[in-house]
């Protein structure tokens, strides 16, 4: 566990500590366990919480139950409940998902929209049914109320897919060249979408015509806008906190505010590293602050809905893809580049869930900084090259060789048998170069001496120096000055007058 402050709010890193190689037996295993203390105090918090190569979206069931998380490579699927405290199922598919959502209160019904045009649903069971969209798609959402899956993308037209009938309806109308996000309102009956050019347009689910309803353009209030329309932002992500408040994100990096009745936003936060704002979220802590969450690849700010005032920070080293807050409490799950899934928790912004309520009492006991290296001392990691040059490339397949990224983890003890079995000569040349690296230092040492020497009366000095140096080596320093070091000798070392040398 890995304890930051930043803003003087506390962050809980729960995924940070040492790492154990995948290929270690149940008895290292426990040995290692047994032997380093950080491991002992490291917390895993849900197990397996990880994919193969990266993590992509990540949502929870509205029943608070289940946690979901998509990645690579190959694209799959994983459930975990929180219930149990580990995964519950896996499932791969043929495309990437782009996004995902949880249809059901459970685990039960799942709807993907995937790089390949498609939507894939799954059940209890698992893959269910898919339906191939018009465009490629780049955002979906769904109307709960009038059970409507609309689907934006690269087209002007947002597609609605009625999963009650089984069929598509007439397709949304927008004279806008593209959509990267949408959104519903199933209180207020709205559709909203956010266009490329940063537009903003509404339509009316109880109406039986297709045209917009009502449009605003936000991009106009980004700090880099200018007369020109190709300087205005598109709108990136768009989230409800409720029928009247609305979060939308940009892609040069804002996030503005709007009371949906008024065009102009009441608050403006920027990132200020130019990079789109991938996901949204409010979130209200025990304190009664009520923030705003925002994600863009580098950083999740969280940050006040009113005043727009950073409330805390958190930035890891991998390139951030999503996050989930579970409501009313403080943890945060971040997905990213990397293969951990990524929990933080955040006592500020509320307790830890009822699921891992332990939280609570051992944050304070773990606070210790946990580096994330990973444990590999016994390992030695060695290219094809130097298994060639060692002669032993025949183990290549066997157990002995550990295949990892561009070459081989190994055991040191065979690493080193091999070494000096491949060159006998070894020691004798590790030997010669001792010797030859000293008397380089010698010689340094001996011209950086000639170099401190005083110009007057050197001979006499270097003397002097010498005596010091036997005197320290022998253990005999009695700590008194030399006449080098004793401002009554000084002038004897500078004033050419006493020079002894000359005539």
């Amino acid at each position: 566990m890995l304890i930051s402050i930043v803003n003087n709010v506390k962050i809980y890193n729960l995924s940070a500590g040492k790492a154990l190689p995948d290929w270690l037996s149940d008895r290292k295993r426990r040995l290692l366990l047994k032997k380093n203390k950080e491991l002992l105090h490291r917390t895993e918090l849900i197990q397996d919480l990880e994919m193969p190569v990266l993590s992509t979206n990540i949502v929870t069931s509205p029943d608070q139950n289940y946690l979901f998380i998509t990645g690579m490579y190959k694209p799959r699927l994983r459930c975990y409940d929180f219930r149990q405290m580990a995964m519950k199922f896996e499932r791969c598919f043929d495309s990437e998902c782009v996004k995902m959502m949880v249809l059901s209160e459970d685990f039960t019904k799942i709807a993907m929209l995937q790089q390949d045009r498609h939507i894939e649903f799954h059940n209890s069971t698992g893959y269910y049914f898919k339906v191939r969209i018009p465009k490629p798609g780049r955002d979906f959402c769904y109307d709960y109320q009038n059970c409507i899956i609309y689907s934006c993308g690269a087209s002007c037209d947002i597609f609605r897919l009625n999963l009650d009938i089984g069929s598509f309806e007439d397709s949304l109308v927008s004279e806008k060249g593209g959509f990267n996000s949408c959104i519903t309102n199933s209180d207020l009956q709205l559709t909203l979408g956010g266009s490329v050019d940063g537009t903003i347009e509404c339509w009316d689910s109880r109406m039986s015509r297709t045209e917009v309803v009502k449009s605003f353009n936000c991009g106009i209030f980004s700090p880099y806008y200018s007369d020109s329309e190709q300087d205005i932002p598109g709108v990136t992500s768009m989230k409800f906190k409720d029928n009247l408040n609305l979060a939308v994100g940009t892609q040069t990096g804002q996030v503005f505010l709007f009371d949906i009745r008024t065009n102009k936003p009441y608050t403006i936060k920027d990132h200020f590293f130019g990079l789109p704002i991938k996901n949204l979220d409010f979130h209200s802590t025990s304190n009664e602050h009520d923030l705003v969450m925002s994600l863009d690849e580098k950083v999740l700010k969280l940050w006040d809905r009113n005043s727009g005032e950073t409330f805390t920070a958190i930035q890891p080293e991998k390139d951030l893809n999503s996050f989930c807050a579970i409501p009313g409490t403080g943890m945060v799950f971040l997905t990213n580049e990397g293969q951990k899934v990524q929990p933080y928790y955040i006592p500020a912004l509320g307790p830890a869930p009822k699921w891992c309520s332990y939280l609570d009492q051992i944050t304070e006991e773990l606070e210790e900084d946990v580096s994330e290296n990973i444990i590999y001392e016994d390992y030695k990691f060695v290219t094809m090259q130097e298994l060639e040059e060692m002669g032993i490339e025949h183990l290549v397949g066997t157990n002995l060789l550990r295949a990892y990224m561009h070459g081989f983890f190994m055991d040191m003890k065979l690493y080193t048998k091999a070494k000096s079995a491949s060159n006998p000569h070894a020691f004798e040349e590790y030997r010669r170069n001792k010797i030859k690296q000293k008397l380089a230092d010698e010689r340094t040492n001996r011209v950086q001496l000639l170099n401190s020497l005083p110009k007057v009366n050197r001979r006499l000095a270097a003397k002097i120096l010498q005596k010091k140096e036997q005197s320290i080596a022998s253990k005999s320093e009695t700590g008194r000055p030399t006449a080098l070091e004793d401002d009554r000798f000084k002038a004897m070392f500078e004033n050419p007058d006493f020079d002894a040398t000359k005539e």
